[in-house]
């Protein structure tokens, strides 16, 4: 885990790659949960003797899925301390270049793209979240999630 103390640490290591997520499981119950708590239960996602037919073999997870995992994976690589607050801001971009089936396994590589200073002893950061897949030379999801946090 990469431990940075204070946001005044941040601006110095624009450009630079600052850590890499323990993996983790996408199991059938997430997707079929995220299906239910979404509404969208299309059969690529929830029905897994169809998906055998399908285009990928099986039963692949929801790309928002995806996206939703990277609040989790990116919180067992990187720790910001010194702060009182951080909130989600937004998302710049989000691509989801490969799927992910079933049962696959995910980390997260965090790369700091920007940090801008905002009222209120706080900084507008935007990360570059690099999903990948255990075993895909293609990521899962390519995406830049906005935050602010305040000290």
């Amino acid at each position: 885990m990469k431990i940075i103390d204070t946001l005044a640490e941040l601006p110095p290591l624009v450009g630079q790659e600052l850590a890499v997520s323990d993996w983790f499981a996408v199991t059938q119950q997430q997707i079929d949960l995220f299906a239910e708590a979404t509404g969208d239960r299309q059969w690529i996602h929830v029905d897994p003797q169809r998906a055998q037919t399908g285009p990928f073999g099986g039963t692949i997870a929801h790309g928002f899925l995806t996206l939703s995992l990277i609040p989790k994976m990116v919180e067992s690589a990187l720790e910001i301390r010194g702060q009182r607050m951080s909130v989600n801001y937004g998302l710049n971009r989000v691509r989801f270049p490969s799927p992910v089936p079933a049962g696959s396994r995910l980390r997260a590589r965090v790369k700091l793209l920007e940090c801008e200073p905002l009222p209120d002893q706080g900084m507008q950061i935007v990360w570059q979240v690099t999903v990948e897949r255990e075993g895909s030379d293609k990521p899962a999801c390519v995406a830049e999630s906005v935050t602010r946090r305040y000290g």
